[in-house]
């Protein structure tokens, strides 16, 4: 993944150059809806929210933002596809939305249906625990597991139920896993003790670096920023991991002009510290990744395709 994030990198460093002429002579035909799969006031809301006022200051373009949640960004994907694709109408989920829950839920789309314009930012996604739980390490907490406590593992989504489940078995335990609604249920139902252990995006940083809550394993590719001495899901013995991003898409059949204008705008904000979105991404989420064009339609379609892998693993 290091290596094709840096490919995104200079791809997207060249088709900035590449393109800039393009970008500045496309202009929307109106407002451009901009639909947001996240609850309102949320980070991810924010962050939607800040790119796209910065896109109006840069560009002068009017954008008009509304949440369309549920299902896991399905309601906004099922909203988006029979859209005008004249880069009016674009939308912001997770890639899991096009991968994972699209897959899972055989809802005759798939990511043929959109076209990609950028990620923004990947998720710090930990298995996240209270320090006051007295694990040190998430090897602490297998051996509390197989000492006969009972772990309740609270997890977001489907995939990341499966994923729970896939971490309990390489383990030799069998996690309690509780669905809940959203990163804040997971840390809110960990705070309260209700859940002992649970997935967290980011959200934990700040419990994390004031000592009350612990990042037991980081669950992507790599080590988390915050805590990089934490084992991965690999080191764990588990094939599959939670990488994933925010992502803008839009209906497929989006101009080309229209395409590059929209991604190569958004990535430049999403990748500007010194803009409030930028910011807020630096801050929240450990900095921006910024895939677009051709890697960004491979890493969609790649995910769709190897849901089915997860899920049969996680039916075993």
């Amino acid at each position: 993944m290091k290596r094709f994030l840096k490919a995104g990198a200079v791809a997207l460093s060249a088709a900035l150059v590449a393109t800039s002429a393009v970008a500045a002579d496309w202009t929307p035909p109106g407002p451009i809806k901009l639909m947001i799969g996240f609850r309102a006031g949320g980070g991810a809301d924010t962050q939607a929210r800040l790119i796209a006022e910065e896109l109006e200051a840069r560009m002068g373009w009017k954008f008009i933002p509304e949440q369309v949640t549920g299902k896991g960004g399905l309601n906004l994907a099922n909203a988006l596809k029979d859209q005008p694709a004249d880069g009016t109408a674009i939308g912001m989920v997770v890639t899991e939305t096009l991968g994972y829950n699209m897959a899972a839920a055989n809802a005759g789309m798939s990511p043929e249906n959109f076209t990609g314009l950028s990620t923004t930012a990947g998720f710090q996604m930990g298995v996240v625990a209270r320090t006051d739980k007295g694990w040190a390490s998430f090897d602490e907490m297998i051996a509390a597991a197989k000492g006969g406590q009972d772990i309740r593992f609270g997890a977001m989504s489907p995939r990341l139920a499966d994923l729970a489940y896939l971490l309990g078995k390489a383990q030799g335990v069998e996690f309690n896993i509780v669905n809940v609604k959203g990163g804040k249920g997971v840390m809110n139902g960990v705070n309260a003790g209700d859940l002992d252990v649970g997935f967290m995006a980011g959200i934990q940083s700040k419990g994390v670096a004031a000592g009350d809550l612990i990042n037991l394993a980081s669950a992507l590719s790599q080590p988390l920023v915050q805590t990089p001495d934490a084992p991965t899901f690999a080191d764990l013995g588990v094939d599959f991991n939670s990488d994933g991003y925010f992502v803008f898409v839009g209906p497929a059949g989006m101009p080309e002009e229209a395409r590059e204008a929209l991604a190569n705008a958004i990535a430049s904000v999403a990748s500007d510290e010194g803009t409030k979105a930028g910011g807020l991404i630096k801050k929240a989420f450990g900095g921006a990744v910024t895939i677009t064009g051709d890697d960004l339609t491979e890493l969609l379609a790649n995910d769709y395709a190897n849901a089915g892998a997860l899920m049969d693993a996680a039916s075993e």
